[in-house]
């Protein structure tokens, strides 16, 4: 990567291959979670009052999820442009990908936890 006359210093590039991975991992982890939260959904949303109670819930979780995720990630884009060095750019960087993993993590757990009462909800007998 070349200094532009935008850009306050150069990146190596393996620093930025580094970058790229990471950012991969991340969207896939997200995209994971992402996935088995639509499954949870669309196997939820077929069951009675009960099922569909806890489908909305898993699908309001999962968009409060998304949401946040989202402006974690604008938060951390803000950061990098004002990132005064290559060191304090790798340093965001690794913050925020193991911040994203622990928090995507928690999420799927969040879900799974969701859509396991949700089904136990929708098969147990009423009365």
């Amino acid at each position: 990567m070349t200094k532009g006359p935008n850009s306050p210093f150069e990146i190596p590039p393996d620093m930025l291959a580094f970058t790229e991975k990471s950012f991969d991992q991340a969207r896939t982890a997200f995209e994971k979670m992402m996935g088995m939260a639509q499954t949870t959904i669309a196997s939820v949303e077929g069951q009675q009052k009960a099922a569909q109670a806890g489908a909305r819930d898993i699908s309001s979780k999962a968009m409060e999820f998304a949401e946040r995720n989202v402006a974690d990630a604008f938060t951390y884009a803000q950061k990098l442009v004002q990132a005064k060095d290559p060191q304090a750019l790798l340093q965001l960087h690794t913050e925020f990908v193991q911040t994203q993993i622990k928090t995507l993590t928690e999420q799927a757990k969040v879900l799974g936890e969701k859509a396991t009462s949700a089904a136990k909800s929708s098969i147990t007998p009423k009365g």
